[in-house]
């Protein structure tokens, strides 16, 4: 069953210059792009800095409004809300109960003010889940408990804690409503690498026991892999390729997943690299991007038809958006 549905996603962040502080223009941060987040599943969503990942992330969690397209929310007995605009109120509470967000950098997603038993509580007294102190207190403790923190540490402060360790109170305060889905926004590229498998670790055990989705956002794509049961390729804000995380990196088609695959280091340097795909310059603006294929402009196999039409995300099961394979 699915939880979240995104239809012709399109997000564009106005320009704005001059005395009157006029619009000049518009960042196409994202364009028609589709995805959907299944039940207990993890849904990766894998491109180079810049590519619009953050914003789509923060689409599906209503923290930004989309410019265009469709937004879609499943409720635990399957039906079907559209949540893109005005959402009505017992849908809005629900929604925001099973949707949260764990932020890429800890050192600003926790308020420094409030001690780590306040940043805890505080969506639960919001969606006033317990009535009882004592029963409050006993599960913001288990909940430290459960990512691997001690509950002693209730009444200290964020700047009292290492890098890990408040990632692991934001993944606290994201689990602290039983969400069915979690926004991982590059959760752990802040952190040493020691820290970051300890952190995928934590992740994958909630996820197990609490039996929750995750939308897993990143640049590293061994990560990616590890975490993923599908993975979406993004690039200039637009979909290129989706396919299970087994099927994408035995047989990417894309040449521009091709030119990632190729980037991961290796500790074998006999280890055999895909087909020698180069990418030629840096990638367009958001501003200005190219007419046609997105990434016509660095491909060596562009033809004509790049340059004239968009290439559509087709396919069953692994999609790809490339006029190679039309």
């Amino acid at each position: 069953m699915k939880i979240i549905k995104a239809k012709n996603i399109k997000k564009y962040f106005p320009i704005r210059g001059g005395v009157f502080l006029k619009v000049k223009g518009y960042v196409k941060a994202l364009e028609n792009v589709d995805i959907e987040v299944e039940e207990f599943k993890t849904l990766g969503i894998v491109g180079e800095s810049g590519c619009g990942k953050t914003t789509l992330g923060r689409i599906i969690t209503k923290i930004y409004e989309p410019t265009g397209g469709e937004l879609y929310y499943y409720s635990e007995n399957g039906n079907e809300y559209n949540i893109t605009k005005k959402i009505d109120k017992t849908i809005k509470d629900t929604f925001r109960k099973n949707v949260q967000m764990i932020f890429q950098n800890p050192y600003e997603s926790l308020d420094p003010r409030l001690t780590i038993d306040e940043i805890i509580k505080e969506p639960l007294q919001i969606h006033k889940v317990f009535k009882n102190k004592k029963e409050e207190n006993e599960y913001v403790e288990m909940l430290l408990q459960r990512v691997g923190l001690s509950p002693s540490y209730t009444k200290r402060y964020p700047h009292e804690f290492s890098g890990g360790q408040r990632q692991r109170i934001a993944i606290a305060r994201a689990l602290a409503l039983r969400p069915k889905l979690i926004v991982c926004d590059e959760p752990t590229s802040a952190l040493d690498v020691s820290v970051q498998n300890q952190i995928i670790e934590v992740l994958k055990k909630i996820q197990k026991d609490f039996k929750i989705s995750y939308l897993f956002i990143s640049h590293n794509l061994d990560l990616i892999y590890h975490v993923s049961d599908k993975i979406s390729v993004m690039y200039l804000g637009n979909i290129l390729e989706e396919a299970t995380s087994e099927e994408l990196f035995q047989n990417p088609l894309h040449p521009y997943t091709k030119v990632l695959m190729n980037s991961m280091p290796s500790w074998n340097p006999k280890n055999r690299k895909l087909d020698k795909v180069s990418v030629q310059g840096e990638p367009p603006s958001p501003v200005n991007p190219p007419s046609g294929c997105p990434f016509r402009t660095r491909c060596k196999y562009k033809m004509k038809i790049c340059e004239q039409i968009k290439p559509e995300l087709l396919g069953e099961g692994h999609r790809v958006a490339c006029h190679l394979y039309d």
